[in-house]
């Protein structure tokens, strides 16, 4: 089985890196440094003040104060007229859609979705989050005449699978309970997790491990190894290898290891 020593570098989860390396050699700083602010906001801190942004990335307070003016003029950003605090603003969400629609994800991890069919044999997944579930991104099928067919677009519950704890797994505890402790969870075979507890200590051995793997949770004749995908410190996505159970596990170490490296290729192409 894959150990911590042999696992390729997980990305940080932690905000505050995004404008300490520098620009481009040719690059207009005043768009640089926009940039710069607009990818200060994360999960992590999803708003900021003027003089907190100013001393975080060195700036002057007026230079600060021009930058997020400005981004708000165009609705990238908001600021709250009573604490005059910023926040990422319509715009940003108008682009995220039409990236979304135009498949740029999808794009940048095929060619990590060809390797790893051609090394497993058996078919990949890049799942996104959706609400208190999964989204499939992109797939390819695994070869051979019993394999696992995932269809692009479909949603799948959460809480049952290990595309969704490689996902679930980086949300803040309040959220997970937010999102899953509301209603009781379905049962879909007779290893689904089915109590946010369950959840939180299985979530707590994949981050440790860097990856997950689940037999049978959604579909019991399935098992599935998955690891997380992470963009500008977050977590963006899944990275999923799965099949039917019998050939799945029994190649579970060299599979673990395919998909860890996969995950942190995938991660490096979404600019983390």
């Amino acid at each position: 089985m894959a150990t911590a020593a042999d696992r390729p570098p997980q990305a940080s989860t932690q905000a505050g890196t995004a404008g300490r390396t520098r620009p481009a050699s040719g690059a207009l700083q005043s768009a640089d440094r926009a940039l710069v602010a607009l990818l200060s906001f994360t999960e992590q801190r999803p708003e900021w003040g003027v003089s907190e942004l100013a001393r975080h990335h060195g700036w002057d307070k007026a230079v600060a104060q021009r930058l997020l003016t400005t981004l708000a003029g165009r609705g990238f950003l908001t600021c709250d007229s009573t604490t005059r605090r910023y926040r990422l603003g319509p715009a940003v969400w108008r682009l995220a859609r039409v990236g979304e629609h135009s498949g740029v994800l999808p794009s940048l991890v095929r060619p990590v979705l060809a390797r790893l069919l051609r090394e497993t044999g058996e078919s990949v997944v890049l799942n996104v989050p959706n609400g208190g579930g999964y989204r499939c991104a992109a797939a390819v099928d695994g070869t051979g005449p019993i394999r696992y067919t995932a269809l692009v677009g479909a949603l799948m519950p959460g809480h049952a699978g290990a595309s969704g704890h490689a996902i679930f797994a980086y949300y803040p505890e309040a959220e997970v309970r937010q999102i899953f402790g509301a209603t009781a969870l379905q049962r879909f075979t007779d290893t689904t997790l089915t109590t946010v507890d369950a959840l939180l200590e299985r979530y707590a051995l994949l981050r440790e491990a860097g990856f997950g793997i689940s037999h049978g949770e959604y579909d019991e004749a399935v098992t599935a190894v998955s690891a997380p995908v992470f963009q500008a410190g977050t977590i963006a996505a899944s990275l999923t290898v799965i099949g039917p159970s019998h050939r799945v596990t029994a190649a579970a170490d060299r599979i673990t290891e395919a998909v860890l490296t996969g995950a942190a290729e995938a991660t490096t192409a979404f600019g983390d």
